[in-house]
């Protein structure tokens, strides 16, 4: 359904090509807001757009991966030798995607040399060995993902889903793949739950620990975490639970070098860094009995988030750099920050760097090794030696740095919104506020900007506080912009992140008509040109808050949902259940999803909106954009609809990239009364008069 995938980093070369290297001019041209020219164009979304994923460390070799827009968002691992040199591991007609859970993560890992990675176009499992060419070890049919090797027994330990049987719902399994020999299916070694994730052996090759946790919940409702040894066959022992439940959520565990299990949790209301204490570990106790309290052992406990909702595989906030000390981050208030943890002393170290730790942290003895970004900086692989503790620069997402005065750089807002769920719950909500900036530009005396509410994707996701050139695009043309953490997004406790359940299509939307409102109070935006935008959960938002609200004038959906009642019998397995949280279960709550679906009262509707659409989304059916196109058209509202062959759920295509911003200006500037000082060929827009 409903996760948007990153937008920022498919959009990075906005910036790049030099476009921020031209001077401001001495004197400012006086132009409305909207109609600012602006070299941030979205022709240039292909020159070097990257996004960077997934670490790999090998000896002395770093691996990534990276999806190239300019070929089509397919994704390749990268390699780096200890004498700099990049080249890429993945040969041409091969793309390291997995698709299990749909969304897919942690494509590959590699061992001495030896590549393995998941190809997108048959879903098998591939190993290079020394540089050659790909050889598959699977067959077609099934899926894999969260591969990690098992070196005492020469095979792979993943997830897997069977797809053998279509359309049904595919069963998922932790399976055991041979790296040498005929291709195989797998050894199945647990199964039985709806979904897992994280399977890890430990350092001695004695135990696995993974995580499992079935429908109706999603991984940041309730996981759990279990163990179990590994026998001389191969297959496993007796299992024993550790930690987690129905109402607690585990995330991503790991092994310290010296064999201690560890792993984060929400227990507290906040997801905090814990280990389980070695005498406690393998104590014999009922296998679905967790252990007990005493014997899990907080690192370091705070009002703060270490973990993610898992909406991928391979989610990364901690890693062990060496036997004693943890490299860890952690959010607060929109932005992630390090921190060293000594596993003898419990010492806790912040670390202050230009960068924040976003994703997939790596470490060894000498080095961290990230994805970061800030509010100045476009994401990049980075490598930190412990040594020295400033951030190098492996690879960009952008091919040049951005001058500062072209960046509009993201102030921290809170504002109260209105009509709680319950009279005693909370309603202050957080967002980050972008001023329209141009060096060259200023707008007539006494105007104020449009401005544009971005609802993010999940739901249960966050916008972060780092340079994203989507939002450039718009506030160096003289929009505003407001990115909406609104009730549910993660990052601020699991209360904040627990608003949502029941309320999906109300305290969202509610939250993103406060923030414009309290932007129009605050003089920093116009309340007469007023839009709203999001894609997929947030292109619900999107469209709930044009169907239920009389706020925004017009507004953009990507991928969105109209119909929630269409997509509760209509989506993948791993988000099959996740609206029974959100609103409740189908088809007992009929009465709910008719009431919150935008396509059951487009009467209601008075703004202009344009939709996007990918024609082979498998998340968001196309349908669901089509119905809402087709029913803005026949009330006689402006209306614009562009669907794109070979899109899924996200754009990777450069030129659709470049197109749909390209298109959603367009239409902005039809419906406000701005002529873009772009050249953008014409959208059909309906009714428009």
């Amino acid at each position: 359904m409903i996760r948007e995938t990153s937008r920022a980093p498919l959009l990075v070369a906005i910036l790049a090509a030099g476009c921020m290297q031209q001077s401001p001019r001495e004197t400012k041209t006086v132009a409305p807001y909207g109609a600012w020219a602006s070299p941030l164009t979205a022709a240039r979304v292909t020159a070097g757009a990257l996004r960077l994923g997934e670490i790999a460390l090998d000896g002395g070799d770093v691996y990534w991966t990276e999806g190239r827009a300019s070929e089509g968002g397919r994704y390749v691992i990268v390699r780096r030798t200890p004498d700099g040199r990049i080249s890429d591991v993945t040969p041409t007609g091969f793309n390291a995607r997995s698709r299990v859970h749909e969304y897919g993560g942690a494509a590959m890992t590699v061992h001495r040399g030896d590549v393995y990675f998941s190809n997108f176009g048959d879903q098998r499992l591939y190993v290079q060995r020394g540089g050659g060419a790909p050889v598959p070890l699977t067959p077609e049919g099934f899926f894999y993902a969260d591969a990690r090797l098992d070196a005492t027994r020469g095979r792979l330990v993943a997830v897997r889903e069977d797809h053998r049987k279509g359309d049904a719902e595919p069963t998922a399994a932790v399976v055991a793949i041979a790296v040498a020999g005929a291709e195989a299916p797998g050894t199945v070694l647990v199964s039985g739950a709806d979904f897992y994730s994280d399977p890890v052996v430990s350092p001695d090759g004695a135990t696995l620990a993974w995580l499992q946790w079935n429908h109706p919940n999603m991984p940041w409702d309730g996981t759990e975490l279990w163990t179990a040894p590994i026998g001389p066959d191969g297959r496993l022992g007796a299992r024993a639970k550790v930690a987690g439940g129905p109402d607690e959520s585990i995330f991503q565990p790991e092994w310290s070098p010296d064999g201690v299990l560890h792993f984060v949790s929400d227990r507290t209301g906040w997801w905090n860094l814990y280990r389980a204490r070695p005498r406690d570990a393998g104590a014999p106790r009922a296998g679905s009995e967790a252990l007990p309290a005493d014997a899990i052992e907080p690192l370091h406990p705070m009002s703060a988030d270490f973990g993610k909702p898992q909406w991928t595989f391979s989610m990364v906030t901690y890693a062990f750099a060496g036997p004693r000390r943890i490299a860890a981050t952690y959010t607060q208030n929109g932005r992630w920050h390090l921190a060293f943890i000594e596993t003898d002393s419990l010492r806790w170290e912040p670390v202050q760097t230009s960068l924040d730790v976003m994703e997939s942290l790596r470490a060894d003895e000498r080095a961290l090794y990230f994805v970061g970004g800030s509010p100045t900086a476009a994401p990049v692989v980075a490598r930190m030696t412990l040594a020295a503790m400033e951030p190098e620069v492996l690879r960009r997402s952008t091919s040049e740095p951005i001058d500062a005065a072209w960046i509009s750089t993201a102030e921290p807002v809170t504002f109260p919104s209105p009509h709680p769920p319950a009279p005693a719950s909370s309603r202050e909500v957080h967002a980050f506020y972008y001023a329209p900036r141009n060096p060259d530009y200023q707008a007539p005396e006494g105007a104020a900007p449009p401005l544009l509410v971005l609802t993010h994707g999940g739901p249960t996701g966050a916008t972060e506080a780092v340079l994203d050139p989507e939002v450039q695009f718009w506030t160096s043309r003289g929009f505003a912009v407001l990115d909406v953490n609104y009730s549910g997004s993660t990052g601020y406790g699991r209360a904040y992140r627990d608003r949502l359940k029941g309320q999906w299509g109300i305290v969202d939307v509610q939250d993103a008509v406060a923030g414009a409102m309290a932007m129009v109070d605050a003089g920093k935006a116009d309340g007469k040109r007023l839009a709203i935008r999001g894609g997929s959960a947030g292109g619900y938002t999107t469209l709930a808050a044009l169907t239920f609200h009389a706020t925004f004038r017009a507004g953009a959906s990507y991928y969105g949902i109209s119909d929630i009642e269409v997509l509760a019998r209509d989506t993948h397995k791993f988000e099959s259940r996740y609206l029974d949280s959100l609103i409740g279960p189908y088809p007992a709550a009929k009465d709910l999803y008719v009431e919150r679906s935008p396509i059951n009262f487009t009467d209601r509707l008075s703004s202009a909106l344009i939709l996007f659409q990918g024609l082979e989304d498998k998340v968001v059916p196309p349908n669901q954009s089509q119905m809402m196109a087709d029913a803005v058209r026949r009330k006689g509202l402006p209306v614009a609809y562009l669907a794109y062959e070979g899109e899924q759920h996200g754009f990777r295509k450069a030129e659709n990239i470049v197109r749909s911003l390209e298109a959603e200006l367009y239409f902005y500037g039809r419906v406000f009364g701005f002529t873009p000082a772009d050249r953008i060929d014409p959208v059909s827009i309906d009714n428009l008069r």
